[in-house]
């Protein structure tokens, strides 16, 4: 492969950024169009949109919870589609023919087999990192705990601590002397404040997610919300000696993410995490990493920006309608300017009807003669008020008030001029707003 610089002067096309003998998709040893290949699908472990085809493997059954009694049975299973795309960004790899819903777990849970001399030692070793970075009294928490073997191990350890599985599918719930097993799915917005964990652990857990970033970036966002900092543990098949060595008998339905070193780290990042430890373990066929979350201030803002707005906003509908009423009870002549969009949404959010304010009007001719989504009312000509003057036009796109106060003007009308501004009417020409300027 020829690695060529990037320049500020050009762009680089791909056959030159890439192999100067490329293998097409089409065989015939030129570059494909993007057209024929590219892929709009968004990645579960970056988000990105652009992917690329991967791996068709056509229609399998199920590989590993179907457990069929008989060769009949298993014979008829269904098949699912395996169509395997590649981030273009983080190099994810994941079927994007794949539904949740497809997947039994709940007939038949996805137990790890756990005792295998060298899978037990990877186990011990991991489990010693963690011990490490844990408090005397820990509250670990373990999102899938399965048949609930590594937090047992972790509470043998550290008997004064508080271990919590959650996994529907996996081991009956349960409470054995420190340890608590849950037969619910974890949700990082409810149990995080609920159990303020110093660690929670997700082993072999988000290959089955359709949205694995989702949750971490829960995690990391509830953990700054309570104010607690909590380690995490989060390990995943490895892809990656699956693509250097052609292992096509990696790729089954019940996965529906193929984590590479890359897609899994590019993912912690996504998710805002502090990476402490990152590493691989049984020959480089998982990747695990040792984290912690932090705080993102600005998400804070967003949700006291997000919070505030919502609360006006219950409340406007209400001052703006009793506005409306007592302009209808006054027997004034109200026109609207602006039938569709804004307009159309104004109209909705607060109620103006067709029976008591009939009048709309629009200086756009395409829209004359249609009528108002919703409220109903036939949309007329601005220059219909030249002969059927009004008291008061109400014009709810703030953001052209100043061009149809013009128009206003040039047709002589003489009218006030209302405008919605944080949650009432107010006068455009008298009323403090920014929509003058």
């Amino acid at each position: 492969m020829r690695i060529v610089e990037h320049s500020m002067n050009g762009a680089v096309s791909a056959p030159e950024a890439l192999s100067e003998n490329p293998v097409s998709i089409n065989g015939s040893g030129a570059w494909p169009a993007p057209h024929s290949f590219l892929r709009n699908e968004r990645c579960p472990a970056c988000g990105n949109n652009l992917a690329a085809p991967f791996y068709d493997g056509g229609r399998k059954p199920l590989a590993m919870i179907a457990w069929p009694a008989s060769r009949a049975e298993a014979q008829a299973m269904p098949r699912l589609e395996l169509e395997y795309v590649r981030c273009l960004d983080c190099e994810h790899i994941y079927n994007a023919a794949f539904t949740y819903d497809a997947v039994p777990y709940v007939a038949k849970p996805n137990l790890m087999f756990n005792s295998g001399a060298n899978w037990t030692g990877f186990l011990h070793t991991l489990r010693k990192q963690v011990l490490a970075v844990l408090p005397e009294n820990p509250t670990v928490v373990e999102i899938g705990h399965g048949d609930g073997h590594f937090l047992a191990g972790l509470a043998e350890a550290r008997p004064r601590g508080r271990y919590v599985g959650f996994d529907p599918h996996g081991a009956r719930q349960t409470t054995a002397g420190s340890v608590f097993l849950r037969a619910h799915l974890f949700d990082p917005a409810v149990h995080i404040s609920e159990l303020k964990p110093d660690l929670i652990v997700s082993r072999h857990v988000l290959e089955h997610l359709t949205n694995p970033l989702g949750l971490l970036q829960g995690i990391n966002f509830a953990a700054g919300w309570t104010g607690k900092e909590i380690r995490l543990l989060l390990e995943v098949p490895c892809a990656d000696r699956a693509v250097e060595c052609r292992r096509l008998g990696d790729f089954y339905y019940e996965h529906f993410s193929q984590f590479t070193t890359h897609s899994f780290r590019a993912m912690l990042r996504r998710a805002n995490l502090v990476i402490e430890d990152f590493g691989h373990g049984y020959n480089r066929e998982v990747v695990f990493a040792l984290l912690r979350t932090q705080l993102k201030p600005e998400q804070m803002i967003t949700v006291q920006s997000a919070l505030e707005f919502g609360a006006d906003a219950r409340k406007a509908p209400e001052r703006i309608q009793s506005q409306l009423t007592a302009l209808y009870r006054s027997g004034q002549k109200v026109a609207i300017w602006g039938g569709v969009g804004k307009c159309a949404a104004f109209l909705n959010t607060y109620g103006v009807d067709a029976d008591r304010f009939p009048v709309v009007v629009d200086s756009d001719a395409g829209k004359v003669g249609t009528h108002v989504p919703g409220t109903g009312q036939m949309i007329q000509s601005c220059a219909v008020l030249a002969d059927n003057p009004v008291d008061l036009i109400i014009i709810p796109a703030q953001w052209r008030a100043k061009d149809i106060v013009r128009e206003i003007s040039e047709m002589g009308l003489q009218c006030t001029v209302m405008i919605e501004h944080e949650g009432v009417l107010v006068d455009y020409f008298a009323g403090a707003h920014p929509y003058r300027d």
